[in-house]
């Protein structure tokens, strides 16, 4: 391996961790959503149903972030389009 092999490897490294990050900020949402779904419920349980298909729906579309961002760690990690 020449130089340019190897750096385009360590920015592949560099890259896939940076992505990887992308999974911090649906787990803080998912969390919040869920504690104040639980309050919710705690306040009025008659709606549980109605708050948690809700808040499942939410947290599901806030989810696809770190999906994607695990997709392009992976892709960075195992494909190598730059090698000859």
């Amino acid at each position: 391996m020449d130089f340019n092999e190897n750096f385009i490897l360590g920015c592949s490294a560099i890259g896939a961790g940076l992505a990887v990050i992308a999974g911090i900020g649906p787990g803080v949402g998912q969390g919040i959503a869920a504690g104040h779904g639980a309050a919710a419920v705690g306040r009025n349980p008659g709606a549980r149903g109605e708050i948690m298909s809700t808040m499942l729906l939410g947290q599901a579309v806030a989810e696809t972030t770190g999906l994607y961002g695990l997709l392009v760690a992976m892709l960075l990690m195992f494909v190598k389009p730059l090698m000859p």
